[in-house]
């Protein structure tokens, strides 16, 4: 009903590219329009204005020869002032999208060691991200955002990577166990030296209670048998009879 009318409806987030003899006139945006295919105007295609998302895979050497595969996750859409370039000058963003990180991607991983792959990713993004800005401009696609979502090694080196940090993990437990182990030891020597400190004081003040003790009674006894001897002399010589 809509062809008989020339009336077409472009739905939202949709643009829709219309010719005349075959010749590109203008870009369609969301409603309704009239085309009047009576005078050779007709409706070349639609193109989706929502944010698309596509993600690549792509396996690569490092620099310590190590064979990865790096996961990028590009997200792009339509620019609307350049419909007509992103509906004419490309047949299929999505695969010029992955021959550009793939091309990036190759170029930066082997100049890395793996450990600085996984720790330069977010640079490796922003690499892959200015690449494609400049290449899918000019087809009118906008580059919104590209994330290294997967840093994947072979698995006999993720196997070695485990068994390594595994390792590391039990060197470092054990130093940690011995150190412990040092402490206590320490600690016990200490509590001990301590206690035969405290008990050498304990005998030596028992020791010199004693003395205090028997020098108090030899004084006491000198002084007991000094008075009996003064007493002795001032009462003179007695007679004793047995």
């Amino acid at each position: 009903m809509g062809n008989l009318l020339c009336c077409i409806k472009v739905d939202q987030s949709t643009v829709a590219v219309k010719e005349r003899f075959g010749k590109f006139t203008e870009v369609l945006e969301p409603g309704c329009h009239c085309l009047p295919w009576i005078f050779g105007s007709q409706l070349a295609g639609h193109l989706s204005l929502r944010l698309q998302q596509l993600d690549v895979r792509c396996e690569t050497k490092t620099k310590d020869n190590v064979f990865v595969n790096v996961v990028a996750s590009v997200q792009y859409r339509v620019i609307i002032d350049k419909a007509s370039e992103a509906y004419y000058k490309l047949s299929n963003p999505r695969t010029q999208i992955q021959a550009y990180v793939f091309d990036v991607i190759r170029a930066s991983v082997p100049k890395l060691n793996l450990d600085d792959v996984f720790e330069q990713k977010n640079e490796i993004a922003r690499a892959v991200e200015d690449e494609l800005e400049k290449a899918m401009c000019a087809y009118g696609y906008e580059i919104v955002q590209t994330l290294i979502i997967d840093i994947e090694p072979d698995e006999h080196v993720k196997r070695s990577m485990n068994e390594i940090n595994a390792a590391a993990r039990m060197r470092l437990a054990t130093n940690e166990r011995a150190e412990a182990e040092k402490i206590i030891q320490i600690k016990r020597a200490e509590g001990e030296a301590e206690s035969k400190y405290l008990s050498g004081v304990g005998i030596a003040r028992q020791r010199q209670a004693i003395v205090d003790g028997l020098r108090e009674s030899v004084v006491g006894f000198s002084s007991t048998c000094g008075n009996h001897c003064q007493r002795c002399v001032g009462h003179g010589p007695s007679n004793t009879v047995f």
